[in-house]
């Protein structure tokens, strides 16, 4: 008897992978179209998209917050030559805390207006003196004797300055001080003042704009200001500054004021006009004033004026 082959381990393995790359051959020719790759789910690539998006923007905006949160860190423990607190920085209050107010600004009173030139304050006097000087006046006119207007006076920041200069006591108001003049739109203030006291007042109210009143029209208690008490008539206390203050209209462009002997070119102010000078002599005659206007002509002389009076009492 023939002997049948025999197979051993060997064969048997080799005959297995050619039967398994069989099939996979067959596999490969039959359905090829399956291991194709499947098509892209879009709806769930763009939702992870957007969900990637949102959280690479939460993960920034963190960010961003830790460092506007980190230069107050610095400069709260920041030390060195820059003198900041070497301490830890202050802590947020917590809501029981009392809160300290923040202080309230005190608004200071308003003054009154400056003169049109710095020549109008005389004798050193400061526009901070003259208006110091002005607040005592309209303070001592609310006193009270009844004799000033009481409250009608206003406050200083209703007037402006006008003049203020050295006043030589007389018999009738001793002492040497200051006298100053304000005005207002309604009102004329002459005060004097001795020691920084109040030692007379007097007032003028009504229109004082100058209109209907002429083109120039010399304050009519002017004389307070360039006579001395009738107590000393011909035996005035020299030297004697003197002042000399009224209304004038638009027209006008040049007022003078003789006093002495001596001719001074007046300022015009917001509708007054406004003299002074220094007598060193006695004097009879009041000050001589004249108005022109811008053609030089002469609109106005006190000689012709008979509401003026034109010598000293």
């Amino acid at each position: 008897m023939s002997e049948e082959p025999r197979t051993t381990e060997e064969d048997q393995d080799g005959e297995g992978v050619r039967d398994f790359e069989e099939r996979l051959r067959r596999l490969l020719a039959e359905d090829a179209y399956a291991f194709h790759p499947a098509p892209a789910p879009y709806p769930v690539i763009r939702r992870r998209g957007v969900l990637e998006r949102r959280r690479r923007l939460a993960v920034a905006g963190l960010a961003l917050a830790v460092l506007a949160v980190a230069p107050v860190g610095a400069y709260a423990w920041g030390g060195g030559s820059g003198g900041r607190g070497a301490g830890p920085a202050a802590g947020k209050p917590s809501a029981g805390a009392p809160r300290t107010p923040s202080p309230t600004a005190v608004a200071t009173p308003a003054g009154p207006g400056r003169p049109a030139t710095p020549g109008q304050l005389l004798d050193g006097i400061t526009f901070e003196q003259a208006a110091d000087g002005l607040a005592s006046c309209l303070a001592h006119g609310r006193e009270g004797d009844g004799t000033a207007g009481g409250e009608a006076l206003g406050v200083p920041a209703d007037y402006r300055l006008l003049l203020a200069g050295r006043s030589t006591g007389d018999s009738n108001s001793p002492g040497d001080g200051r006298f100053l003049v304000a005005v207002s739109s309604s009102r004329r203030l002459i005060c004097k003042l001795v020691d920084g006291a109040v030692t007379g007042l007097n007032t003028s109210g009504g229109d004082l704009s100058g209109d209907g009143l002429g083109p120039v029209f010399p304050d009519m208690n002017g004389g307070k200001l360039y006579q001395q008490s009738l107590l000393d008539s011909g035996h005035w206390k020299l030297p004697f500054r003197w002042g000399a203050v009224g209304t004038v209209e638009p027209s006008v462009a040049k007022v003078t004021v003789s006093y002495g002997g001596a001719t001074a070119r007046a300022v015009l102010d917001h509708g007054w006009f406004v003299a002074a000078g220094e007598l060193d002599r006695q004097v009879t005659a009041a000050p001589h004033v004249k108005g022109y206007d811008s053609s030089g002509k002469l609109v106005y002389d006190s000689d012709h004026d008979p509401s003026y009076q034109r010598t000293l009492p």
